[in-house]
């Protein structure tokens, strides 16, 4: 089994962003979990903050991944591509947000990703990343 994490925009500034939202743990802490909890699996952790880049990232999982957890962050209220990108690829796929986009601002309650994405976690800090991995080593 092979999983591809991706992370967008501003993820890699975790720590120094919004630490009240987002908590004080930095990106190396996030990846050094993400490495733990995928012990047995075959996984790729990738971040960028460009929306091309992130559906480049998607299109390539295809015949590549069985499954993705992405936390698209601000692409999530915004991105088209990304959802169809998801959609074009077929891969069994899990949302993630550190932050629980359900109580903050109303742009952010809405997520394109939701709209393919069998499961969403939102609100669990970095452990939502754990949840997701889980849910897909069981589900695969």
């Amino acid at each position: 089994m092979k999983l591809l994490i991706i992370n967008g925009p501003n993820l890699n500034l975790l720590g120094l962003r919004e630490p009240d939202i987002y908590g004080k743990q930095d990106y190396k802490t996030l990846c050094t979990m993400i490495e733990k909890a995928c012990e047995g699996i075959d996984f790729e952790i990738y971040q960028s903050n460009h929306e091309g880049d992130i559906v480049d990232k998607i299109q390539s999982a295809y015949k590549n991944a069985d499954g993705i957890v992405i936390n698209p962050a601000a692409y999530t209220h915004t991105s088209v591509a990304i959802l169809d990108a998801l959609k074009a690829v077929g891969i069994p796929t899990v949302e993630v947000h550190i932050s629980d986009i359900n109580t903050r601002e109303k742009f952010r309650k809405f997520s394109y990703v939701s709209l393919y994405a069998e499961k969403q976690i939102a609100g669990h800090g970095l452990d939502g990343y754990v949840e997701a991995i889980e849910y897909l080593r069981n589900k695969l």
